[in-house]
Formats: C-alpha cells, sequence, structure tokens
C-alpha cells in the first residue's frame, strides 16, 4: 500500500497550536514572575498566529487530508476563528480572578486552554468519527483537569470526579454507536459513510442503534435532556474562569460535530436522528427553564439556561430536512449556526460580568450578590441588563433574532406544534432572566464598594455588550456568514 504524504498546510493552524503549546509549558518553568504575564501574552500570541494561519489557509473549498480524516471547508475555518476569539476573551476575563487566587495562577491554567482548543479544532476539522473521538477527548481530559485546579476546593474535585465519570460514560456510549455505524457500512470516514448510506450498503438494524448510541453521546457532550446531570454541578462546582470558559467555546465544536457526524455522514437515516433529537429539545427546553426558576445561584441558574439553549438549538436541526426534502436545509441549519455564535457571544459576557464582581476570597455569583448593582455601577448594570434581555429573547437584542430565526425554520418546516412549545419555554425563561434586572435595579445594594478591574477588561466587557445589542439590531451580516460557510461546506 502506497503511503500519500498529507498536505500539512491544511493543518498549520493546529500544528503551530500544539508547538506553541509545548513551548509555553517549557517557558513557564522559568517564569519567576507569579502573576505570568509572559506565559498569558504568550498564549495569547499563540491564537493569534493559529488565526493568522487559518485565515491564509482557508481557500472556501472542501479538501481532505490525513487520508481523508481531516476536512478543511468554509464552515469549520469561520467556527476556529471564532473560536481564538472566544478562547483569547475568555482568558482577558479570567486573568485578574486567577491572579487573585495563588492555587490556579499558574502556567498549567494556560496550557490546558490550549491544549483543550487544540481538541476543539480537531473536532471543528474531524471528516473520521474516530477524529471526532480524539478530538473529544483531548478536550475532555482539559477539562476534568481545569475543573480541578483548585485543589483545595471541594465543590470543584467534587464536580470534576462527576464530570470524569459521566464523561467517561459517555465516551463509551459514543464509541459504541461508532463501532456499530463501523459494523453496518464497513468504514468510519464520514463522507465514505454518507455515500455506503445513499447507495443502500448497510445493515439498517445495525445502523439504527449505532444512531441511538451516537446521539446518547453528542447528547451528553451538549448537555441536553436526559443527559444533562453534571451541567449544573460543573457550572457550580468549578472556578468561575473555567465556567465561563466550558460555558462558550466548547459550544461552538459541540455544533461542528453535530454538523459533521449526522448532516454530512447520516443524512440518510435523517428521520431516524430527527425524531430523537425533538424529544431531546422539548425535555431540554421545559426541564432547563422550570429549574431555573428555582435557583438562587446565578451559575446554576445558568446551567439550566443553557440547557434550555442547546434544546432550542437542536430545533434548527430537526428541521432540516423534512419527508426527505432538503429545500430548507441551509436556512435551518444556518439558524442554528447562527444561534450558537450569538449565544456564546452572550454567555461569554455574563460570566465576564460575574468575574468583574468576584475579588479575592469571594465568588460573586449568587443573583443577590448583584443586588443594586446599577447604583454601584450603572454602565456595567446596563451591560447585565442587555445580556439577560438577550438570553430572555427581548427585541431587538441578538437573542431575539437568534431565537426568531429558529422559529422561522421550523415554521417552515411544518412543525407548528413545536414552535409554538418554543415559544412558550422562552417565555417562562423570560421569567428568571427579568429577576436579575429586578434585582440589579430595585434591589438595596449589599454594599458599595467600587468595582476594580483593569481598563482593556473594561473595555472588553462594554464592547461585549454593545456587540449583543448592535448585531441585534444589524443581524443580516452574520447571517449571511454563516449561510455562506454552511452552503460551501454541506452537500445537499
Amino acid at each position: 500500500m502506497q503511503f500519500v504524504l498529507p498536505d500539512l498546510r491544511l493543518a498549520s493552524a493546529e500544528i503551530f497550536l500544539l508547538a506553541m503549546a509545548c513551548v509555553i509549558l517549557i517557558v513557564d518553568l522559568f517564569v519567576k514572575d507569579k502573576k505570568r504575564t509572559v506565559t498569558f501574552v504568550l498564549t495569547q500570541l499563540t491564537l493569534v498566529g493559529a488565526a493568522i494561519a487559518t485565515f491564509f489557509m482557508s481557500t472556501g473549498q472542501i479538501l481532505y487530508t490525513f487520508s481523508n480524516m481531516y476536512v478543511s471547508d468554509l464552515m469549520g475555518d469561520m467556527l476556529k476563528l471564532l473560536l481564538y476569539l472566544t478562547v483569547m476573551v475568555v482568558l482577558f476575563y479570567s486573568r485578574s480572578y486567577i491572579q487573585d487566587r495563588p492555587q490556579m495562577a499558574k502556567g498549567e491554567y494556560y496550557t490546558l486552554t490550549l491544549f483543550a482548543t487544540l481538541g476543539m479544532m480537531v473536532m471543528i476539522s474531524a471528516n473520521h468519527f474516530l477524529t471526532v473521538y480524539i478530538g473529544i477527548e483531548l478536550l475532555s481530559l482539559s477539562l476534568y483537569a481545569m475543573v480541578a485546579l483548585n485543589r483545595d476546593s471541594i465543590p470543584a474535585t467534587e464536580a470534576a470526579m462527576k464530570y470524569f465519570v459521566l464523561g467517561a460514560l459517555a465516551s463509551g456510549l459514543l464509541l459504541y454507536g461508532m463501532s456499530m455505524i463501523y459494523g453496518a457500512t464497513g468504514t468510519l470516514e464520514i463522507t465514505a459513510v454518507a455515500e455506503r448510506l445513499f447507495n443502500g450498503q448497510a445493515d439498517k438494524t445495525i445502523l439504527g442503534f449505532g444512531v441511538v448510541f451516537l446521539v446518547s453521546g453528542i447528547a451528553f457532550k451538549l448537555g441536553v435532556v436526559p443527559f444533562h446531570m453534571w451541567i449544573p454541578d460543573v457550572y457550580h462546582g468549578a472556578p468561575t474562569s473555567v465556567t465561563l470558559f466550558i460555558a462558550s467555546a466548547p459550544k461552538l465544536a459541540a455544533f461542528a460535530i453535530v454538523i459533521r457526524m449526522l448532516v454530512n455522514g447520516l443524512i440518510v437515516v435523517s428521520q431516524d436522528w430527527q425524531t430523537m433529537l425533538i424529544i431531546l429539545s422539548v425535555l431540554s427546553m421545559a426541564v432547563g427553564n422550570f429549574a431555573a426558576i428555582a435557583q438562587t445561584n446565578l451559575k446554576r441558574m445558568l446551567a439550566y439556561s443553557a440547557i434550555s439553549h442547546m434544546g432550542f438549538m437542536l430545533l434548527g436541526l430537526v428541521t432540516g430536512v423534512v419527508g426527505g426534502d432538503a429545500r430548507f436545509a441551509l436556512n435551518a441549519y444556518s439558524s442554528s449556526m447562527f444561534y450558537v455564535i450569538t449565544y456564546v457571544l452572550t454567555s461569554a459576557g455574563t460570566f465576564g460580568m460575574i468575574l468583574l464582581l468576584s475579588r479575592s476570597g469571594f465568588e460573586s455569583d449568587e443573583i443577590s450578590d448583584f443586588a443594586g448593582l446599577n447604583k454601584r455601577s450603572p454602565w456595567f448594570a446596563a451591560m447585565m441588563m442587555m445580556m439577560m434581555f438577550s438570553m430572555a429573547g427581548v427585541p431587538f437584542f441578538v437573542g431575539f433574532f437568534a431565537k426568531f430565526s429558529v422559529l422561522q425554520a421550523v415554521v417552515v418546516a411544518g412543525h407548528l406544534w413545536l414552535a409554538i412549545a418554543a415559544v412558550f419555554f422562552s417565555l417562562v425563561g423570560a421569567y428568571y432572566y427579568l429577576r436579575v434586572v429586578k434585582v440589579m435595579y430595585f434591589d438595596p445594594p449589599a454594599n458599595m464598594a467600587r468595582i476594580q478591574m483593569p481598563i482593556d477588561v473594561k473595555v472588553l466587557l462594554s464592547a461585549n455588550g454593545l456587540a449583543v445589542a448592535l448585531i441585534g439590531i444589524f443581524p443580516n451580516t452574520l447571517m449571511w456568514l454563516c449561510a455562506v460557510s454552511l452552503s460551501r461546506s454541506i452537500s445537499f
């Protein structure tokens, strides 16, 4: 068998990031500064370098390398660029929080972040089920360590253990599903699976079981009901800077693997996995929104909120192909992509506000901690209000248009009852978001201490809040980018 030399240029961003992560790991051994300024700057420069490599290697065409296990296309390039930007923002938000906690102010935080980012990049560009699995495991193992990084915290250690055990179970489900798909089709290459299914060269019975296990594994990574058990405990127990990371960047990679595995690979049996996703979506919106009402801890409330949002995102995926008709697929999938991107933007800003109010020895993660924020800082109270309004879907913030685009795709596909259910659960969710706004503006402040935060973080947080408002007013550009990137990456 002749060995074909892979085109390393397509994976130049991954190779560069891996090399720099190893360099930073070594350089950090010689850094004496407790603030780890050198490590922080090198990490940010690494992400900038990866973004440059991705941008200049992007051709807008679908290209394969590494024996068709890796794919480079416009959707992957766009998601990677957004991933780099998100991780950079997360690190900026987290820096002061980490410096106030000596047990976390270590170089390992930055190197683990880079390895987790590498795992997400592999997931985004995977064209082979095992490549997807490698990316998921690289991300997951890095997150387990990050959650437990504060070894003196009992909640963090407990959250890491629960995340690890349930993650191992989900990995088993995912691998078992992949093995059954291999047994049914004789290949694990995603495009080859799609081709064999199209030609009828697959055992439908074994394939059906494989799809069930595969969707179950994906559902755990998305954190949707009934595979959501880890979300509230991990969000609550993990250090807030790690919760910010988990709540934002991995959502982009999770969306990518759903598109790669289900849409690119298993579109022929879409009616099977769409039925499962409908059930997961409705349950997630119901459980997520009703459970969030009872929460007093803001991080737990946002955890249940994340469950409901991922359920809402799935609506676009279940309406892409209806009865074998793919006419509305691009609109449906691009609405889901738009939803994920805007959710990541809003989620990053929300947890950034929690980090803004946190200080040494104090976690500002209770809803009551935001009492009277308007009297302490009217500007940042307005920023937080924008985040809450966006998540609630209040016009004319970006969250409203994200929900509207998904609901439009659902109605066009003929699932009117599903759209009505989604609207009802969104109205339920509006209650707990507006409760936070009420606490900020109408409750008396517990203290009038001035909010201390570096100017760069204040500027970035302000830009984040304004982006939520401006993209809500002018959503067409981002919607167009989502549609174009998907149209050039998926064969409808």
